[in-house]
């Protein structure tokens, strides 16, 4: 069972470094440059949307039909994409392939909260996040052999029959307890309402990141404020709420999201702007500024091995508390660097990351599971993933305003009125038709936006530094009706 998980998160993982390849081929043969983004993001905003609701029905009716309903629609979705023949209809089978992956993270995170304790649980999240560093590496290099062999279609259709064999290993291989049917009612309204939260409010912060404060981006907040009071409102009442808002009285459970959620934040900032970094401000061609992210992706699976053994002698805050330490030392680094830091350098840096992300990541999962009762896991891990899914979204978005407002300033303080110049300045082909003086101001240009990036980065690793001392020392301390 634990090689379907495997495979499973592989195939989750894999989707997007493949497509973020594949995506300037793409482009030219659908002709949609003006709406390529929402590619990516109607598949996070339908990932993110459904997530929770994946996560209460796993407790409810069982983990294996929710597994298998979430990769059959992931399957589905691939084999339209692979069939579009404009960019419109793609981006409709993304949001049906992103409804999909919503369940198979958390839902294969729950099955392994299911079959291993504790300590047994952080070395199989060890595995899973292995599957995520293989997949960093191995995306790009199997998307630019698909697309230049046999066409971009079929970096979607492959999925189809590893998809079909994952169904039918965990159909032979996964035996699930029957779940009693509870004769309770689905919480319908409140998984409405908790949806047009989440859509609205990352859509809103997509929307701002992309063309700043506008009507519609005011609209989408005052949405997701209206809805977020109406879910909370339903789900005080409801018989059966699709998140046990008492979870929330835990301040473990709490602060553990909330510290998942802000490292995330931060790893946006490493996995958009580093490859940034290498191209535009050290001129390195754009696979080598991919590749320097490599080692922490890797080094993430030993900092989850360890966890596993660290939480047998030691407590999960103390854990948390050393990763993010870890990740503060690493961050920092990257603030204290000068403009011309050697290449190797960056490698270095992120493999210390990748150690902190390990520690910290996969022990405010196995946390997050381990202060909720039982029949809370489901949600509980769902909520994690949430989190995580929401810190990335937000911080991408503010992360790029922090950006464009630093480059602006300078530029306007250097007399430079040609906004686009910055476009030109971090593709590596297009960098060598700018006149070499210039170029090299326009990377001392980049080069202290992207430092007032990593402040704001460094501020956040604070913030979850504060949140950890919250975490408490034993596992759920704080009763959940009327149970430990």
């Amino acid at each position: 069972m634990t090689v379907g998980i495997f495979i499973a998160t592989f195939m989750s993982a894999i989707e997007g470094t493949i497509v973020t390849t594949a995506m300037p081929t793409i482009v030219g043969s659908l002709h949609g440059i003006e709406i390529m983004n929402w590619v990516f993001s109607i598949y996070l905003l339908t990932n993110a949307m459904i997530t929770p609701i994946y996560g209460k029905l796993a407790d409810k009716i069982g983990r294996k039909p929710i597994f298998i309903v979430g990769i059959l629609l992931f399957v589905l979705g691939s084999a339209l994409c692979g069939l579009s023949n404009e960019m419109l209809t793609l981006i409709i089978s993304r949001g049906i392939q992103g409804v999909g992956a919503g369940a198979i993270m958390p839902v294969s995170l729950t099955i392994i909260a299911d079959l291993y304790d504790i300590e047994k649980r952080a070395k199989v999240l060890g595995l899973t996040s292995a599957a995520w560093g293989i997949a960093s590496v191995f995306g790009p290099l199997a998307g630019g052999l698909i697309v230049d062999t046999v066409g971009w279609h079929w970096i979607f259709i492959i999925n189809v029959p590893i998809g079909l064999g994952l169904i039918a290993l965990l159909q032979y291989f996964y035996i699930e307890e029957k779940k009693i049917r509870q004769a309770k009612k689905m919480d319908i309204f409140g998984s409405l309402f908790l949806m047009l939260t989440l859509v609205s409010l990352l859509l809103g912060f997509q929307l701002l990141g992309d063309e700043g404060i506008s009507l519609a981006v005011i609209a989408l907040f005052a949405i997701s404020i209206v809805s977020l009071i109406l879910f909370i409102r339903t789900e005080r009442r409801a018989e059966d709420p699709v998140i046990n808002l008492q979870l929330f009285n835990n301040p473990t459970f709490a602060s553990v999201n909330v510290v998942a959620a802000l490292i995330s934040g931060f790893l946006m900032g490493l996995d958009v702007y580093i490859p940034m970094w290498m191209q535009g401000v050290l001129g390195k061609p754009a696979g080598l500024g991919g590749l320097v992210l490599a080692p922490m992706s890797l080094v993430w699976m030993y900092g989850s091995f360890l966890s596993g053994q660290l939480l047998s002698k030691y407590s999960a805050k103390r854990i948390i508390v050393i990763g993010l330490l870890i990740i503060l030392l690493g961050g920092g680094t990257l603030v204290a660097l000068p403009q011309q830091s050697p290449f190797w350098l960056f490698f270095i840096i992120t493999g210390v990351l990748g150690v902190g992300f390990g520690l910290a990541v996969t022990t405010t999962t196995v946390e997050a599971q381990a202060s909720v009762p039982k029949e809370e896991i489901g949600v509980a891990t769902s909520f994690n993933t949430l989190s995580r899914t929401i810190g990335q979204t937000v911080m991408v978005s503010l992360f790029g305003i922090i950006l464009n407002i630093a480059n602006a300033q300078q530029l306007t303080r250097a007399g430079i009125r040609d906004q686009d110049i910055m476009n030109r300045l971090i593709n590596p082909q297009t960098a060598l038709q700018i006149e070499v003086g210039l170029r090299t101001e326009l990377r001392k240009v980049l080069f202290d936006s992207l430092h007032w990036i990593y402040v704001a980065g460094l501020l956040l690793i604070i913030f979850a530094l504060i949140f950890s001392f919250m975490v408490g020392k034993q596992s759920k301390r704080v009763k959940l009706n009327g149970q430990e």
